[in-house]
């Protein structure tokens, strides 16, 4: 064999380059199959093991398979003998052992380039690192299996562990992403077996299911606990992935079921009654508990992502001439639709958890629907007729004007889709005085009951016990998200009322969402106002503190754009010390509620107590109960919720500095 000439290494070495970057890899070969020898960028051959000189030389092809973890060695190199033997595409996610002993996920892609003859002559590829996502992927599958509440990870032999915020809520320690496992333990109640065992070899299946008392370390309250988990083998060792949380109200349930047993011979039929429905309620409640812990996390992230769409398309929008290429108008229009859409989509995944922030107001209820009407007329077919009544002297209500609407169209909707396309459609609204004789779940007191009611082909039992379960349907695929009640049922929850189906096969369907009255006066209803942009002046300071990078990009720039004077700050405990910097010149913190070391309420707290007037506007995806009191804004809070638009921001900025 001979020396390789120095133009030759160079275009290889070029071409190995060209490709690292284009694709982001964390390495690159190209194996010269005739000459039996392969050639390595720098990334490969370090994390083969070898020198990078000698990668970029020629090594023989066995150290690429040595690398390989062993579990995976025969599967990848079955895989490349396919593609010497002719197949087009090398495309594999394997394990690669790194020299310090680290196990590292890797998905290799190359192809083969062949001659003349349809000889094989060349294979060249790249390894990009998606060890994270495998990581991420595994607890995700660990938590969705088992519905819990807070994530953790614990490598045998270590004195620390991995875990969530939420894993740190329900223990009630402080937040932080790694724990001393003996800091853990300590929660438990005498006698109570580890949370985290001190050798997982030992630790078996079973015993990785179980539940547990705990002393929680802020408040010392008693509380059950829930782990669920699995123990992982890898090169690396032994891990414990899993989950925790608390099953305190199920064992209340549980309790007062053993009670109710100690009469049973007095009381048999109306206790299998009661003990069912007991048990139907905890079912429902652990299933919409744990549902909800898992989309609000999701949709906290997927929040930021559109805020970052939704505010850059609204700026290109903005700034595009009104005469420019209509095209391209359409396009961004559809563009901001669809995220429209994502972004709708995202808060009934927060409603039905209950983790969206509500803003109760006292509402004239017989106004609030005739002012829907053109809405409901436009949202359901001519062949549909709609009637909308009310009772006299109608009570007012204490709820979230938008989320009712949202609710009532919600089951209006659903009321179309079960005529068929023809039928009528009667919303009506009365007062309701619940007895505790008739009170169902509802607190006795006063309420308005809106039913909307149609002449469909009605639902059966089993059909009404699972339609307020988040995802069910029973329309065909693609034609709905089966959140639409689940939304409902969330909002009704949340606003302390409640939601009944009364319905008769072939007759129809009447689903009754009841509303508390309220206590305090309806306020006047607004007069309608031309829209127009509130700026601002260089003479207004505003501080904004964000995590997210390009969120806080956008926030900055349009205020900006508005005329203010703007500084920011990529978290916390930076954004005080500006604060402590500016002297009392910056006139409104905005920060966003979760974010990592220091919170937003935690940041709000400190900042006033520097400058006592400073006003304060959150802006969030998720604010679970940062600011949050029974599903409600604390008094006295502004919010204004991720993904907000370039107009949306204006008026909310201008109208806290005008107050």
């Amino acid at each position: 064999m001979t020396a390789e000439p120095s133009t030759g290494r160079q275009n290889r070495e070029q071409r190995m380059m060209a490709i690292r970057a284009a694709a982001g890899s964390s390495g690159t070969w190209d194996w010269d199959i005739l000459d039996e020898r392969l050639y390595l960028d720098a990334h490969f051959a370090e994390l083969c093991g070898v020198d990078p000189a000698d990668g970029l030389t020629g090594l023989p092809t066995d150290v690429f398979f040595r690398a390989i973890h062993r579990e995976d060695r025969a599967r990848i190199r079955i895989a490349v003998a396919g593609i010497l033997g002719g197949a087009e595409l090398f495309s594999k996610e394997f394990r690669v052992v790194a020299p310090d002993g680290a196990v590292l996920w890797m998905h290799g892609r190359g192809q083969c380039e062949q001659d003349a003859d349809d000889q094989p002559v060349r294979f060249t590829g790249l390894l990009v690192d998606v060890t994270d996502r495998k990581r991420t992927e595994e607890r995700l599958r660990i938590a969705q299996s088992a519905g819990g509440v807070g994530t953790f990870e614990h490598s045998d032999g270590f004195a620390t562990m991995a875990v969530s915020e939420e894993f740190c809520r329900v223990l009630g320690l402080h937040p932080a992403p790694v724990l001393p496992v003996q800091t853990v333990n300590a929660v438990m109640l005498p006698g109570e077996a580890p949370l985290i065992p001190s050798h997982l070899p030992d630790a078996g299946v079973s015993g990785l299911e179980a539940e547990f008392r705990i002393l929680r370390a802020d408040d010392g309250a008693e509380r059950w606990i829930a782990r669920r988990g699995e123990v992982v083998r890898d090169g690396a060792g032994y891990r414990l992935v899993g989950v925790i949380y608390d099953v305190t109200k199920a064992k209340e349930l549980e309790a007062q079921l053993r009670d109710l047993n100690d009469t049973l011979e007095a009381r048999v039929e109306a206790e299998v009654v009661e003990r069912h429905q007991a048990q139907e309620s905890l079912r429902q409640a652990q299933k919409m508990e744990a549902v909800g812990h898992l989309t609000g996390g999701i949709a906290h992230d997927f929040n930021n992502l559109l805020m970052i769409i939704i505010g850059n398309i609204d700026t290109v929008r903005r700034r595009i001439d009104a005469s420019g290429d209509p095209r391209l108008m359409r396009s961004l229009d559809n563009a901001m639709k669809g995220a429209e859409s994502a972004a709708a989509l995202t808060q009934r995944l927060l409603v039905f958890s209950r983790q969206q922030p509500l803003d109760p107001r006292a509402i004239d209820v017989a106004r609030l629907l005739a002012g829907m009407s053109d809405l409901l007329t436009r949202s359901i077919t001519e062949a549909v007729s709609i009637q909308i009544t009310s009772t006299a002297e109608l009570w007012p209500i204490e709820a979230d004007a938008h989320q009712l609407e949202n609710a009532i169209l919600n089951l209006a909707v659903n009321a179309r889709d079960a005529m068929d396309g023809s039928g009528a459609l009667t919303v009506a609204a009365r007062n309701v005085t619940v007895s505790g004789a008739g009170a169902k779940e509802l607190t006795p007191g006063d309420y308005v009951a809106i039913g909307v009611t149609d002449t469909g082909s009605g639902m059966s039992a089993e059909t009404i016990a699972k339609v307020f379960d988040p995802f069910f349907t029973t329309k065909e695929v693609g034609k709905g998200t089966g959140l639409g009640l689940s939304m409902v049922y969330g909002f009704a929850q949340q606003s302390k009322g409640g939601v009944y189906i009364d319905s008769v096969i072939g007759e129809g369907t009447t689903v009754t969402l009841y509303l508390p009255r309220a206590i305090s006066e309806m306020a006047a209803p607004a007069e309608a106002v031309e829209a127009v942009v509130p700026m601002g002046s260089a003479s207004e300071t505003v501080l904004v503190v964000e995590d997210n990078d390009d969120v806080r990009a956008y926030t900055v720039g349009v205020l900006r754009e508005l005329g203010y004077r703007v500084i920011e700050a990529y978290d916390g405990a930076a954004g005080l010390r500006l604060l402590e910097k500016q002297d009392r010149s910056i006139q409104l913190l905005l920060t966003d509620v979760v974010m990592p070391e220091m919170s937003g309420p935690a940041l709000v707290e400190a900042a006033r107590r520097l400058q006592p007037d400073l006003k304060v506007l959150y802006n969030s995806g998720y604010t679970r109960d940062a600011i949050m009191r029974d599903g409600k804004l604390e008094p006295g809070v502004d919010l204004i919720a991720k993904p907000f638009t370039f107009m949306t921001l204006a008026a909310k900025v201008r109208e806290l500095l005008d107050r």
